[in-house]
């Protein structure tokens, strides 16, 4: 959806609405916000009754002043409704953290139609053609409006998706330590670009933070190993090694193995083991420790 810069007024004639809209302002957000309240417009589980009030109270007020500033053409895009697209950036993306939908978004700055074209009657009711003229006039610039807080709604959607699938990676990929010096990453789900970097990060942050001298990745749960994964795989082991903690990839399970064999890739010095279990009694005794059983132990 695109909002080119339009002018709604192509006319010399200056706008009556900057005038009726400052002079009628009290009356028009009493009407508008009543109008929201009851009118359904509004969710009361997702938003409160004061809420809305100050919202619909900023937004008016600064709907006001942009006509003022906004000239002759009211270009939403001109440097005089610089705040007005701040505060729809603002009310759009908080209201897609909030759950409102696109519809009910926009719905918001479309209900402003119904007291602001009963002020361009009132005041206009013995001009015929300035009233038909204004009242267009307004409808094309709600409309902008409506519509730009449409595509920032999207934006904000995205970013909250985008942040939400960032965190759920995070936590998808936790490194764990097993033992002094020995950590562990268990890897679930498809291995790709983006989830590599998270999981390298993780890992070298754990690293630094516990001295570990052995990480085992343990890719159990990854359905399928291709060419990709395996480089991916084979970068968070060179990561790793210029850390100073050697790599040991467990979950290698037959079908993997031929797989990997089949691609001719070549995991280098890189220990692999079957389980995790096996895996981590490799990396016991490579720090100089050993796992015995008591005597008398069932």
């Amino acid at each position: 959806m695109s909002t080119a810069s339009t002018s709604v007024r192509p006319v010399a004639t200056p706008s009556r609405i900057p005038e009726i809209v400052a002079r009628h302002q009290n009356d028009i957000l009493r009407e508008w916000t009543e109008h929201l309240l009851r009118g359904g417009t509004v969710r009361p589980d997702l938003m409160k009754e004061d809420e809305v009030r100050e919202q619909s109270r900023r937004f008016l007020k600064l709907f006001s002043a942009s006509l003022q500033n906004g000239g002759a053409g009211m270009d939403i895009d001109s440097p005089g409704w610089a705040d007005m697209r701040e505060m729809l950036s603002d009310v759009s993306k908080s209201r897609a953290r909030q759950g409102f939908s696109p519809s009910e978004t926009a719905s918001f700055v479309f209900s402003l139609k119904q007291p602001l074209f009963a002020r361009l009657r009132q005041e206009l009711v013995r001009e015929p053609e300035t009233l038909a003229t204004e009242t267009w006039t307004a409808t094309l610039l709600l409309d902008q409006l409506g519509l730009r807080t449409t595509e920032l709604y999207q934006k904000g959607r995205e970013e909250v998706i985008a942040r939400q699938q960032q965190e759920m990676m995070e936590l998808s990929t936790p490194v764990v330590q097993l033992w002094e010096g020995i950590v562990a990453v268990p890897l679930i789900g498809t291995l790709d670009s983006s989830r590599t970097q998270v999981v390298m990060e993780n890992l070298l942050e754990k690293i630094v933070d516990t001295g570990a001298a052995i990480a085992i990745i343990d890719i159990t749960g990854v359905p399928t190993v291709d060419t990709l994964v395996a480089q991916h795989l084979l970068k968070t082991v060179a990561a790793a090694r210029l850390m100073g903690a050697e790599c040991i990839i467990s979950g290698i399970r037959p079908q993997i193995a031929q797989t990997i064999v089949h691609l001719g890739v070549d995991l280098g010095p890189v220990v692999t083991k079957s389980t995790l279990a096996d895996a981590f009694a490799v990396a016991l005794k490579r720090t100089g420790r050993t796992v015995t059983r008591e005597q008398g132990a069932g």
